[in-house]
């Protein structure tokens, strides 16, 4: 009978921190009367089931209005879809009135998710074994994570308080190059990064695109939370910021509008010339890739978000205000209760940054905060948290820090869930001096 050594599989298979997430899913499965900031789940509590079909039949007046027969509308939806997307035309006006993105539908495609978007780019970016992707650390696992499917190295830039410093990545793609490897492209989320919360700010965003184009890079932006900002406290984008074409865009609609449709999106407007001098942008030259990984995005989950865009005539940004009023609310309510439990002057030991935004904090801790210390606060305290460690690209990072996940809890369980996990970290031994060192 055919079996397998464990080891024998691909890197991306068996590697444990390539499981950390599925960790993190099983604690809060094992400890169900748990409170979780563990993930970043959006908020849920808006969802109405009677919306499925009526964004549905919202998407197809609209096809309707456009010209199409009966029979060409029951085909889009009922069949395969083009590979690139159905929706490429509403998006591309999203993206113009939210982003100030003007891209054509042409440099538009719907991935399933991010994680499709990521592993598209990557494959048709990095061509050598020499070919590096420099990423803002910590980071989202699931850049680390394509990567390691397509055994693409990655080198990360430590961030700060204001996230990437581009002085850093001019370094880090020069480090490389004296390496005799090339430094393709850069990842990092702008606002709010996942895992720390982080904004880059404008002068900042300015200056990556100009290392950018002194380096040679592509910038790969991710932009899940750009939404969520407070009222007037916006940035421009990368993309929106770029004149030389340095940027592809990356978007998903799980927070913003529907986390089960898991569509996202890849805006790459850059020409692509092939040997016989006729031009595509890139979008349209990655579609083999996108074929081979999924074939097409759901033409279903298409016609849903269709629908709100249409709906809520492509402008997100408005459409999402209640929304982002109530994330701003958890966030409050997280500094709220994490400076009633570790006030100025105490000798706790606890410090955490104050993003303005999005889904995410970081707290500092005086001891190692480990999957095994976040079972513990989960069995004995009631309380689970994701251990940045999981989101560092070197082996020492995030080792005293926890991740605070406030999203998709209401405020009063928030309130409860740290007070849960103070009652956990006084505990908790505290490292020495020395060991902390």
């Amino acid at each position: 009978m055919l079996s397998f050594d464990h080891d024998s599989l691909h890197a991306g298979v068996v590697d444990p921190e390539m499981g950390s997430m599925r960790v993190l899913s099983e604690t809060a499965l094992r400890f169900p009367d748990s409170l979780s900031f563990s993930s970043g789940a959006p908020y849920d509590g808006n969802h109405d089931l009677a919306d499925l079909s009526r964004h549905v039949e919202r998407y197809i007046e609209h096809l309707r209005a456009k010209g199409l027969p009966e029979e060409r509308v029951t085909r889009l939806l009922f069949q395969y879809g083009p590979v690139n997307g159905l929706i490429r035309d509403e998006v591309a006006l999203m993206l113009k009135q939210d982003e100030d993105i003007d891209v054509p539908p042409e440099a538009v495609m719907i991935t399933h998710g991010f994680q499709e978007a990521a592993l598209v780019a990557l494959r048709g970016l990095i061509t050598s074994a020499d070919d590096v992707l420099l990423s803002v650390s910590p980071a989202y696992v699931g850049i680390r994570g394509a990567a390691r499917m397509l055994d693409v190295p990655v080198h990360g830039i430590l961030e700060g308080p204001d996230g990437l410093d581009p002085e850093a990545v001019a370094e880090a793609a020069r480090r490389v190059r004296s390496e005799g490897r090339r430094a393709v492209a850069l990842y990092l989320v702008p606002d709010f990064s996942n895992p720390s919360g982080t904004v880059v700010p404008l002068a900042a965003r300015r200056r990556l695109l100009e290392v950018a184009a002194e380096e040679d890079l592509v910038i790969l932006e991710d932009n899940p939370y750009g939404l969520f900002a407070a009222e007037g406290a916006a940035l421009p984008t990368l993309k929106s910021l770029d004149t030389d074409r340095r940027v592809v865009y990356l978007g998903s609609f799980a927070k913003s509008t529907f986390p089960g449709a898991r569509l996202g999106y890849l805006v790459a407007d850059q020409e692509v010339i092939d040997s016989e001098g006729s031009t595509r942008t890139l979008a349209e030259s990655l579609s083999p890739a996108k074929a081979m990984f999924t074939v097409g995005s759901s033409t279903l989950s298409q016609a849903v978000v269709g629908g709100i865009l249409v709906e809520n005539g492509y402008d997100l940004r408005s459409a999402t205000r209640e929304l982002a009023a109530i994330y701003q609310e958890r966030l409050r309510a997280a500094l709220d209760a994490l400076s009633e439990h570790f006030p100025d002057g105490g000798d706790h030991g606890v410090t955490w940054n104050t993003p303005s935004g999005g889904f995410f904090l970081v707290l500092k801790v005086p001891f190692v905060a480990d999957l095994a210390a976040m079972e513990r606060s989960a069995r004995d305290h009631g309380v689970s948290w994701a251990p940045m460690s999981m989101f560092h690209l070197d082996d020492d990072g995030g080792r005293r820090e926890i991740r605070i996940g406030f999203s998709n809890l209401a405020p009063d369980a928030i309130r409860e869930g740290i007070a849960r996990l103070a009652g956990f970290i006084e505990k908790t031994p505290h490292d020495t001096p020395e060991e902390r060192s």
